[in-house]
Order: C-alpha cells, then sequence, then structure tokens
C-alpha cells in the first residue's frame, strides 16, 4: 500500500466532483411572481421578506454571485405602517455631494412625496452593494393601490400575518 500525506488526500477530496459546490446555470432560472398586500405591515420585516425573495435566499439553489431571485409586487404601500413613533421620529440622509450638501428628510414626508419610497430604501438597504444589486432591486414592483398591472403572470401571494403575527400592527 502507498502511504499518502495530508496534503494528497485533501486534492483527492477538492478535485472529485461529489465534493464541488453545484451551480445553477443561466438556462435552468426560472423565476416566480409573488404578491404581498402591505396594508398595516410594519416596514422593517416586510424589508426583509422582499429581500430574501429577490435575492433568491429562499430557494436552494441560492448562489450569492448570482441573480436568481423571484419578482414581488408589493401592493397597498401607502398604508405601511412603523413601530413606535418612528414615522415621525426617523431621519434619512443623503448628501448632495457638495461642501454642507447634507440633505434629511422623515418617513412621513417622503411617504407625502413618494409612497413606497421608504420601502424601496429599506429593501435597497438590505442588498450588498453593486451592480448585482441594482438588477435584483428592479424586480421590486411598488404600487399604492390594491390593482397592479402584473395579474398576467398570475403572482402567487404571500399572507404575512400567518407567516408572523408580529408582521402586521393591529389598530
Amino acid at each position: 500500500m502507498k502511504k499518502y500525506n495530508k496534503l494528497t488526500i485533501y486534492i483527492f477530496i477538492s478535485i472529485n466532483p461529489a465534493f464541488m459546490t453545484k451551480f445553477i446555470k443561466k438556462d435552468d432560472i426560472n423565476s416566480k411572481w409573488f404578491e404581498i398586500d402591505a396594508k398595516d405591515a410594519v416596514v422593517g420585516r416586510l424589508a426583509t421578506i422582499v429581500s430574501k425573495i429577490i435575492r433568491g435566499k429562499n430557494k436552494t439553489t441560492y448562489t450569492p454571485h448570482m441573480d436568481h431571485g423571484d419578482f414581488v409586487v408589493v401592493k397597498n404601500v401607502d398604508q405601511i405602517k412603523f413601530t413606535g413613533k418612528k414615522f415621525e421620529d426617523k431621519k434619512y440622509y443623503k448628501h448632495t455631494g457638495f461642501p454642507g450638501g447634507i440633505k434629511e428628510t422623515t418617513p412621513e414626508r417622503l411617504n407625502e412625496n413618494k409612497p413606497g419610497e421608504v420601502l424601496k430604501l429599506a429593501v435597497k438597504r438590505m442588498l450588498p452593494d453593486g451592480a448585482l444589486a441594482k438588477k435584483q432591486l428592479t424586480k421590486l414592483k411598488i404600487y399604492s393601490g390594491s390593482n397592479h398591472p402584473h395579474e398576467a403572470q398570475n403572482p402567487e401571494s404571500i399572507d404575512l400575518k400567518n407567516l408572523n403575527k408580529k408582521n402586521i400592527i393591529k389598530n
């Protein structure tokens, strides 16, 4: 019998296809559509669910460097809620790029001008930086009312209340 040292055994194991990570091919990717009703939903909890779906982390074939997430349609985003006093007190900052150019706004003012921007910002900040995240963010479709133009895709409905009772705020 030949004697093998630890390095030789490691090389045999690492080259063996049974031990290699399986990656999904572009041809095997098929995206589904999901629909979420955001009425009385908590922003942060909704954003975590949406970000996992559009990244593809809910699938067994998740690969961090590829975009094989699903599309998410969020309706009734104008009725979204914050817990506590965050709706009035929370601050969003952005910088214009010029000296002294820091701007701040609250979710209340942001919701008046652009309903849904609060959710989009929350989801965007849960994605990694880079071009892949920008591409994945295009799979998020946000609508103020209960109607949307994606009925033809037959989106599968996700009930937030059934996932966790803390996802919905009771009035």
